[in-house]
């Protein structure tokens, strides 16, 4: 039996096979100059915004800020105000006496109220100061006298009583002198000191001789504020 498949011959060469088309790439386009200069336009819009928005929070809230304390300082200077007009005082101006005291008559000076301001404290007989609101007070006095003594300095004294039933007692004392043997002149006796008040307390100004002091305008005052 004759093989029929078998030959001398070589096969016949495979068929290449068919590839895929590769696609076709094509350069893009570049932006138009009109389309980059309608981008950066946009662009600088959106910071200069930012940049007015965050300045303009900033500004409303200084202004809020200065605001709030200008109210607060206006308040208080308010406060101040109220308290200072409340604050208790006097500032007494001595009142001259209808006749002249006789010589060496020592006494309390009497007070002018037609020239004197008083406001939290009261008047008591034409001599005395009633303290109504306790508390530290700054006391003053400025007593003039016109005529010299040739045996003692003169003196002016500040006298405290804790009621007007009370005995009184000196908390203060100045003193000045004349030379009696020239021409007659001016000297003044001043003081000033803080004193802690209880109400109720009373004071006022004592001089060994009522006839030599300075009932002149100015000259002789008595008074005190309340720290």
């Amino acid at each position: 039996m004759i093989n029929t498949y078998q030959t001398s011959l070589a096969p016949p060469p495979v068929p290449p096979r068919l590839s895929r088309s590769q696609p076709v790439l094509f350069p893009a386009p570049l932006p138009s100059q009109g389309h980059s200069k309608t981008l950066i336009r946009f662009l600088v819009g959106i910071v200069l915004l930012h940049l007015f928005l965050t300045v303009g929070g900033f500004i409303y809230l200084y202004n809020g800020q200065m605001g709030k304390l200008a109210a607060e300082g206006k308040m208080a200077s308010q406060l101040s105000d109220k308290e200072t007009s409340y604050r208790a005082l006097a500032r007494m101006v001595v009142e001259q006496p209808h006749t002249p005291a006789p010589k060496s008559t020592p006494g309390y000076l009497e007070w002018d109220m037609n020239h004197s301001g008083l406001q939290g404290i009261n008047y008591y007989r034409r001599s005395w100061l009633t303290i109504q609101q306790p508390g530290e007070y700054y006391v003053y006095s400025r007593v003039t006298f016109s005529k010299g003594d040739s045996q003692h300095p003169l003196a002016s004294m500040i006298k405290l009583r804790k009621t007007e039933k009370e005995k009184e007692e000196t908390v203060m004392q100045a003193h000045c002198s004349l030379d009696t043997g020239r021409i007659p002149g001016l000297c003044t006796a001043s003081q000033g000191e803080v004193i802690q008040l209880e109400k109720g307390n009373q004071l006022s100004v004592w001089v060994q001789d009522l006839s030599k002091v300075n009932y002149g305008e100015g000259a002789t005052t008595f008074g005190m504020y309340k720290l």
